[in-house]
């Protein structure tokens, strides 16, 4: 199976705040979206509606990746990944699929600090045979050291739950850039309307005086 960028970005989310903030978890759409925009440790950081967030729930759901629950006495619904029961994961794995989803290719010291609130390896060689792991897993690699790219120190791993990573000649390996979010461009519009009514309420304003 392939995800898109979204399906990456919800299911990435909800994998973190499953292993960061157990207490929180399952997770309700409000919840979700907000996860998905953060500004910290989000790379690229997205401004997602809740339409795209639950179209890409409603696609994970259909792979066996998520699934909706009832909580008793709420009345809101939430949602669960599945991923870990999917592939058999341990947590170390989970941890650093998670950050590879939320931030992108990374080096090998850039995942051991980023992964550490979620799991903590007992060394290098402890994440790099995760990786590995990863990597020669019998039903297809689900992450990829790529080749170091000029201009870098060293080479990154991406994961591949999207495919294969783009490679470029200057910033070495990204991801497709993810798909804007639904209705993104309509909210620019409404917000450049809206500006454009206060400006013209300040000109009738500072005429009065004039």
């Amino acid at each position: 199976m392939e995800l898109n960028a979204v399906e990456i970005r919800v299911l990435g989310a909800l994998i973190e705040k499953d292993m960061s903030t157990p207490d929180y978890y399952p997770m309700s759409l409000n919840a979700l979206v907000n996860a998905c925009n953060q500004k910290t440790n989000r790379e690229p950081v997205v401004a997602y509606d809740e339409q795209t967030a639950m179209e890409a729930l409603d696609g994970l759901r259909v792979k066996g990746l998520v699934v909706f629950v009832h909580e008793s006495g709420c009345r809101v619904e939430k949602y669960r990944h599945r991923l870990g029961e999917f592939f058999n994961f341990t947590r170390g794995e989970l941890a650093v699929l998670a950050v590879l989803m939320l931030r992108g290719p990374q080096t090998m010291a850039e995942l051991r600090e980023r992964s550490a609130r979620l799991h903590t390896f007992e060394d290098s060689s402890a994440l790099e045979y995760t990786l590995h792991r990863m990597e020669t897993r019998e039903g297809g690699a689900l992450a990829r050291l790529m080749p170091r790219q000029s201009g870098l120190k060293e080479p990154r791993w991406a994961q591949l739950l999207g495919g294969e990573p783009e490679l470029t000649a200057d910033a070495g390996p990204v991801q497709a850039a993810p798909a804007a979010g639904v209705g993104l461009a309509e909210r620019v519009e409404n917000l450049e309307s809206e500006l454009r009514g206060l400006r013209a309420e300040f000109e009738r304003f500072r005429e009065q005086f004039q």
